[in-house]
């Protein structure tokens, strides 16, 4: 599992954060850089070809059964994807927009696979520590996509560093060769109409029926908004705000790619701790409130530009209440899944939880011409307050859900 968390971490970064300095050394305006380093945002549709997964076995891979079949793909698709961007670099853009969108579609659809096949591997009793162990992987995938490839950019160029991170791919495939498959008996629908019904129906109906409409849809309108201010900070605009900010590729990879991953897996642990002894629900609220006025650390980046210690204390506070968001997100997330339909219940959601921040991210660029970094970073602490009023009007419903599970 932490092997297949750093395959799942790897190409996020790559697609996204890391990608907009390669962009912006190359010369292309910011208001394209972060619709070009919003291919991330393909993570967030990855429900819907989540069906596809759950009931469609692939041809070329039977042998390997449903999941290792799956999982196979991507891992080669990421691989061959990352050695096409460097071969094209963006001076060929339109093709190597093409290629960073590929990379994201199976960098997607690699961790539907791997979130199905933890939780078919084993039973509910051990997938915290899967859960932990996995996080740890895909940390350490951030780590060398992220801190790693920026400080080797001060040096080398981006082309072969994107070709060396395509070859780290290679560990996790082999992985996948050696793994089991799950022990999971598998109908096959007898018919089109029986698959669409069991695999792409049924899933989405059932969350209907078991919340009612107006919980149900108010739930998922909570779901879109609460992680706004997280995710509208990790997309292409920081990568040149730093950069904007007088630091060097080695300054912010050590400071926001190294320090940063460790002060997360610390949020994390924190967060872990609120879970057990708050429950989901409760700690949810308290993490979501923390998370977005962290954002405002980043003013002081602002007034103290070039600042090491000011950039440190940012991180420090971002990465650590983001890292603190994270578990009680999954056990939230977790409590609202049928597990006749995990695989792509917990797709739909997960997906949810990152798109309406992805969006925000897309016109980033713009917004910061508009406003300034300042302006738009208050903007995205702003952005809390309508999820913290439904996360008030849906106490009454679903605290008690959580209590119970736990």
């Amino acid at each position: 599992m932490c092997l297949l968390g750093f395959s799942s971490g790897l190409p996020f970064l790559l697609v996204s954060y890391t990608l907009s300095f390669w962009l912006k050394q190359n010369g292309i305006l910011l208001k394209d850089i972060t619709m070009i380093a919003s291919a991330g945002m393909t993570y967030a549709f990855k429900f819907l070809w989540a069906p596809l997964l759950d009931h469609w076995r692939l041809p070329l891979f039977t042998r390997l059964g449903q999941r290792r079949g799956w999982l196979l793909l991507a891992q080669l698709g990421v691989l061959v994807g990352l050695l096409i961007m460097a071969a094209l670099t963006p001076h060929r853009l339109a093709l190597f927009v093409a290629a960073t969108l590929f990379v994201a579609f199976m960098g997607a659809t690699q961790d539907i696979t791997i979130d199905a096949y933890r939780i078919e591997i084993a039973p509910p009793s051990a997938q915290g520590a899967l859960v932990a162990t996995y996080s740890l992987g895909y940390r350490l995938g951030l780590l060398v996509s992220g801190a790693f490839a920026l400080i080797l950019s001060d040096h080398i160029g981006w082309a072969p560093i994107y070709g060396l991170m395509a070859v780290t791919m290679a560990i996790p495939i082999i992985v996948t060769l050696g793994m089991r498959e799950p022990d999971v008996l598998r109908l096959s629908p007898s018919s089109w109409r029986e698959a669409m019904r069991e695999g792409v129906i049924d899933p989405f109906t059932d969350f209907f029926r078991r919340y009612h409409w107006a919980i149900a849809l108010l739930t998922l309108l909570f779901i879109l908004l609460f992680k706004i201010p997280e995710q509208a900070i990790i997309g292409g605009v920081m990568g040149p705000f730093y950069r904007d900010m007088g630091f060097s590729n080695t300054e912010i990879g050590a400071v926001t790619k190294i320090y940063g991953i460790w002060i997360a897996i610390v949020g994390a642990f924190a967060g872990g701790v609120a879970v057990a002894r708050w429950g989901a629900w409760r700690s949810l609220g308290v993490c979501i409130v923390l998370g977005a006025v962290s954002n405002l650390l980043y003013l002081l980046l602002i007034a103290h530009q070039g600042h090491l210690t000011m950039l440190t204390l940012a991180i420090s506070g971002q990465n650590f209440f983001e890292g603190m968001l994270g578990p009680p997100t999954v056990a939230f997330l977790s409590l609202l899944v049928n597990r006749q339909h995990t695989a792509t219940q917990y797709a739909l959601l997960s997906s949810l939880v990152n798109l309406p921040g992805k969006v925000l991210g897309f016109f980033a660029g713009g917004i910061v011409a508009a406003s300034g970094y300042g302006g738009y970073f208050i903007i995205t602490v702003c952005s809390v307050v309508p999820a913290m009023l439904l996360f008030a009007g849906l106490w009454r419903w679903l605290d008690p859900i959580a209590s119970r599970a736990e």
